[in-house]
């Protein structure tokens, strides 16, 4: 029996880990789970999985919930109790799917002590990328990608990475790859969040539309499989079939292909290196329509082009991107500037931070919050 700790679990990512959960209880057992502010879930959860640990982030959260538990799972808060429970000695796979900086600490924990780490948290690469890896290196740690572009590459390459040429993250283009450029100054929150292929989160969304999800994803490619930016590429494919290629120097491609479901990455994350049934239908190619590919639009997605820059620059340039865009799209949402305010922003984050190259977990988090405070003070010029 696996001891699973899911970080994230009222989150899509972690709904649906669950439901994989649900269809292996011989090979999986809840150990220990965690939210933010949502008790009411969690109180569905405990009683379902009854996990040793409850972690509310929110302290009021954890009292809420506290008092409507009728079973044994111990209630805390905080971000260390997050820790605690990553690290734990009984904890044996992590699934990391905290969104944003808030899940960073608690997923370099689980490396940290050795465990399995099912990646769905892109800012622990983004934001602290070099210090991640070498406490996955040094704790002899393995690193599971989630993401399904990058748990594509990590099946396509498991014949190894002889004669690799490039990878080739594919992305949907969101709900505008077809919208010009002039049309999307109007665009609304509800609009942007409108995916069409996917059911995500309203921040996570906001960034499919502007790209800057695939950006990071750049990013997160660059650390996991440790090539440069040379050999990265973005391709756009609206039918989210094809979830990312690998290119040979002998002219092979290996792409893995299937339906749009995250239950697949996350069962493979879960058995790797076997395979279990994920409940996700099989794919059939003749009930889809054609497959399409496009080059990106660099000018109209200024935010891939700007997450290719800070990559290019390495160090403290990708949390001080990811930090502008949190800022930036948490204004979006709250109708206080505009879709195309979103790039902007961020581009002048990076221009006016300090470039440096943090060594230490505390130095990423100093340039994440210093670089958040400059987003808000651009933000208040378009607001």
């Amino acid at each position: 029996m696996i001891n699973l700790t899911l970080l994230g679990a009222t989150g899509s990512i972690g709904q649906s880990t669950l439901a994989v959960v649900d269809l292996h209880p011989e090979q999986f057992q809840v150990f220990a789970i965690s939210a933010n502010t949502n008790w009411q879930d969690m109180v569905k959860l405990c009683a379902k999985y009854k996990p040793k640990y409850a972690v509310m982030t929110d302290e009021n959260a954890a009292t809420q919930l506290s008092a409507q538990l009728q079973n044994d799972t111990t209630v805390l808060s905080g971000t260390s109790a997050l820790e605690m429970i990553a690290e734990h000695a009984q904890t044996d796979y992590v699934m990391a799917a905290i969104v944003g900086s808030a899940g960073m600490a608690s997923s370099l924990a689980a490396a940290k002590a050795g465990k399995r780490i099912m990646l769905a948290n892109k800012e622990s690469l983004v934001l602290a990328g070099d210090i991640f890896m070498q406490a996955v290196k040094d704790n002899n740690a393995e690193l599971i990608p989630v993401d399904s572009e990058h748990s594509a590459i990590f099946q396509c390459l498991q014949g190894g990475t002889s004669g690799l040429s490039k990878i080739q993250l594919t992305a949907s283009g969101g709900p505008f790859l077809h919208t010009p450029l002039n049309e999307l100054s109007a665009i609304t929150p509800d609009q942007a969040c409108a995916h069409p292929n996917w059911s995500m989160g309203r921040k996570i969304s906001v960034d499919s539309a502007t790209m800057m999800n695939k950006g990071l994803e750049v990013i997160e490619a660059h650390y996991l499989f440790n090539l440069p930016h040379t050999q990265i590429d973005v391709v756009m494919h609206p039918q989210s079939i094809i979830h990312s290629s690998v290119y040979f120097n002998d002219g092979s491609t290996l792409s893995q292909l299937g339906n749009p479901d995250m239950r697949t990455v996350i069962s493979y994350a879960m058995s790797y290196p076997q395979r279990i049934d994920s409940g996700v239908e099989a794919l059939d190619l003749t009930q889809n329509s054609p497959l399409e590919f496009y080059a990106p639009d660099f000018e109209k997605f200024a935010c891939l082009r700007l997450a290719f820059d800070a990559l290019k620059q390495g160090g403290s340039a990708m949390g001080t991107i990811n930090a502008a865009n949190e800022v930036a799209v948490a204004g979006f949402l709250d109708n206080k500037i505009k879709f195309l305010d979103i790039a902007k922003i961020i581009e002048k984050t990076l221009t006016q931070s300090t470039h440096h190259f943090p060594t230490s977990l505390a130095q990423v988090i100093d340039n994440d919050q210093s670089s958040r405070a400059i987003a808000n003070e651009i933000m208040l010029s378009y607001a």
